[in-house]
């Protein structure tokens, strides 16, 4: 199958030449598509949906440390995690609970646990699922501000 190249396949050796763990267990790469250009009313999406049953495991994508746990409007229970050089961000939204014993500070490496899925924020009731967003931080480190990167091209390389 020959797949598109995204406008954000360019910034595929900004994360090291790393893949990133798939962050929703039991997910498939074959079952992803690649939404990040769409439009979410007057913006983009800016991310990747991961369709999964409600509570199904969140994992860390990558190693860092949790920045910030954080609850809004549009993201539900949301989860900052900086990558392990700090040079980005990864993004988990939506979620139903936080993993047992998450705290901001908290080192995990990749595979430990995050969360499980689900519909907080302005998701679909019934339709549950990981906004996973990745963004390159600037020199200030904010939690929520950088030049947003396509999950998409990481996540189809994972073994």
């Amino acid at each position: 199958m020959t797949r598109t190249p995204t406008r954000a396949v360019r910034f595929f050796g900004t994360l090291e030449g790393r893949t990133l763990q798939m962050p929703v267990a039991g997910a498939h790469t074959m079952d992803l598509r690649d939404n990040f250009e769409e439009p979410r009313g007057s913006r983009r999406h800016e991310a990747i949906d991961i369709l999964a049953p409600r509570g199904t495991p969140v994992v860390a994508a990558d190693e860092g440390r949790i920045a910030k746990l954080f609850t809004s409007k549009q993201g539900g229970l949301t989860v900052y995690q900086f990558g392990r050089d700090e040079k980005h961000a990864y993004y988990y939204a939506h979620l139903d609970r936080y993993a047992e014993g998450l705290k901001e500070g908290a080192y995990l490496l990749r595979g430990d646990p995050v969360g499980s899925v689900g519909t907080t924020g302005n998701a679909p009731p019934g339709t549950p699922h990981l906004h996973f967003a990745i963004f390159e931080l600037g020199p200030e480190k904010k939690w929520w501000e950088g030049k947003p990167l396509n999950p998409y091209p990481f996540l189809i390389k994972v073994k």
